[in-house]
């Protein structure tokens, strides 16, 4: 079977309304750059987003999509690192499964990405016109400028479901929940290069947010001074700087 040349990972929680716009979207966006694979998560749904998923795919194999699913929702972070571990492609895109993020940006991402230079590991979406409630967007640009001024990703839009990266080095990352907000900085910390991309955003196709301002706000002050320790720990010397001398090379 031939490797797919990049993987389209996405988490999905009660978005059965979603599956057929969100996956013809996402095949029409990823049909001009070559072999891919789809990867979706279904995290511990109710509403039949499991049985939407294979009802695509049956109907649809040229998506070649792969479906994990989890017993219990576990999460945005457990969702994605699962749908990326059972990837085969050695560049992963990603979106969201709600369907705020339009498929027809991913070759925005994945043209900066493939024709980029190899020390380039990720390439994030920054929402503009956002379509969602003020409070959400005021809470979001708070999180974000206090989030900048302690990690100084140049990151303005870290919540964006829309990225690109390389599996590798994104498997390498120190996994905990909610990192999905922070990889930026996690990239930036492992030595990899970031660039951003301004992408649309539209409204929820199906099913509900799964976070309160308050909530957000709780979960993500831990967690970011988590990640603040994490970057003031990194290590002094690269893995991909070290030089290995074996015996039979010397």
């Amino acid at each position: 079977m031939t490797t797919p040349r990049f993987a389209i990972a996405i988490p999905m929680l009660n978005e059965a309304d979603a599956v057929p716009q969100l996956l013809g979207g996402c095949m029409a966006a990823a049909e001009p750059f070559g072999a891919f694979e789809i990867c979706v998560t279904d995290d511990g749904s109710t509403d039949g987003t499991g049985a939407a998923l294979r009802a695509f795919g049956a109907a649809h194999p040229r998506a070649n999509l792969t479906i994990l699913t989890h017993p219990r929702p576990a999460g945005q972070s457990a969702a994605v690192h699962a749908a990326v571990s059972a990837a085969r492609a050695p560049i992963i895109a990603t979106l969201d499964g709600d369907g705020q993020n339009p498929p027809e940006e991913l070759p925005k991402l994945l043209n900066v990405l493939l024709n980029g230079p190899e020390t380039l590991g990720l390439v994030a979406g920054q929402r503009v016109k956002r379509d969602d409630p003020l409070p959400k967007r005021v809470a979001s640009k708070a999180a974000n400028t206090i989030r900048g001024v302690l990690l100084k990703d140049g990151t303005r839009d870290t919540g964006c479901g829309l990225k690109a990266y390389r599996r590798d080095a994104y498997l390498a990352l120190p996994y905990f929940d909610h990192m999905h907000r922070y990889l930026p900085a996690l990239f930036q910390r492992d030595g990899w290069e970031i660039a951003h991309v301004d992408v649309a955003h539209k409204p929820r196709v199906s099913g509900a947010s799964k976070y309160t301002n308050l909530g957000r706000a709780i979960v993500g002050l831990s967690d970011l001074f988590g990640v603040a320790w994490l970057i003031r720990r990194r290590r002094k010397v690269l893995s991909k700087e070290i030089e290995i001398s074996r015996p039979e090379e010397r």
